[in-house]
């Protein structure tokens, strides 16, 4: 029997203009931007509709991205696509939530933009993140725990990308070691503090504080958690799951690896750009995978399906 996943992108997919055709074409889109703004206090149409120069900070990129998930995400709703799971990267596990049901959307809003500023602030400067192309995990995680200074594995994304962070000296210090030992390549990316690390230990300790007055609900269909790859069904672990996945590895592949196995074979990235499709295709190749950025993409997802 087939089964399907609804899965969200996280940071770094952002871009000036997106989802603004899901909010001139759905109510339902409409209404999703309005209350992220009230609940955020931005104006969060002009961040993602129009050019800035706020939309790559953290502080802003979260609230953003996961107004634009969940403004899609209504509107594929409205138009009958169901999902059995569903599972996000990072910030994306948010998009998992409003999925899920997990949680009333206004908070959802409140909970993401004093994420975003934790992130933001817990490590203002020193930090890095860097892409590990070409080399497999264990040899990754022994080179890391080798190297002086606080550097670690954040994502594993895919066969063969595996992403470090950490304090920018040392990692650094492992990319160069790492390319020594074979890595195809390193390459910096462009973020503003070294998420997923312990430096963001903080952070988390500050979210679990807010997320102590929020009413967290059994989820309406099982979603699949970075910290440790595998299903949240009750409610009871969700807010200690979120407070530690702010510092901890995102396990990206094991996530989707696990859903395979109890028979997804349809997974719809819903959100901007096709990050999560790309990592698809090297996880497994005879799953299908579609994804849902523009209207145009509903319309034809709508259609295969």
């Amino acid at each position: 029997m087939s089964r399907t996943a609804f899965i969200f992108p996280g940071q770094g997919a952002q871009y000036p203009g997106m989802g603004k055709d899901f909010y001139n074409s759905f109510e339902e889109a409409r209404w999703i931007y309005d209350l992220a703004g009230t609940a955020a206090g931005l104006d969060v149409k002009e961040l993602c509709f129009n050019e800035n120069d706020r939309l790559n900070i953290t502080e802003y990129t979260q609230i953003a991205m996961l107004a634009t998930e969940v403004a899609i995400l209504r509107a594929a709703l409205s138009q009958g696509l169901k999902a059995d799971v569903c599972a996000g990267l990072s910030l994306g596990e948010y998009g998992a939530l409003a999925a899920a049901e997990v949680m009333a959307p206004v908070d959802l809003f409140k909970i993401i933009r004093k994420r975003g500023i934790f992130m933001q602030e817990a490590y203002p400067s020193g930090g890095a993140m860097t892409a590990v192309l070409g080399m497999d995990s264990a040899a990754i995680e022994q080179i890391c725990a080798e190297t002086e200074g606080i550097v670690s594995v954040a994502n594993y994304n895919c066969p063969g990308q595996i992403v470090i962070t950490g304090e920018k000296e040392a990692v650094d210090r492992a990319a160069e070691k790492l390319k020594e030992a074979g890595a195809r390549r390193c390459v910096p990316l462009n973020v503003s503090g070294p998420f997923h690390s312990e430096l963001l230990k903080n952070a988390g300790a500050q979210l679990a504080e807010e997320l102590r007055c929020v009413n967290v609900k059994k989820p309406l269909i099982p979603y699949v958690c970075n910290v440790d790859a595998d299903y949240v069904t009750e409610a009871s672990r969700v807010k200690e799951l979120l407070a530690m996945q702010v510092s901890s590895p995102v396990r990206w592949q094991q996530s989707v690896e696990l859903m395979i196995k109890d028979g997804v074979d349809t997974f719809i990235e819903i959100g901007p750009g096709k990050t999560l499709s790309g990592f698809m295709r090297k996880i497994d190749k005879s799953v299908r995978t579609f994804n849902i950025e523009t209207t145009e993409d509903l319309k034809k997802v709508m259609e295969e399906l």
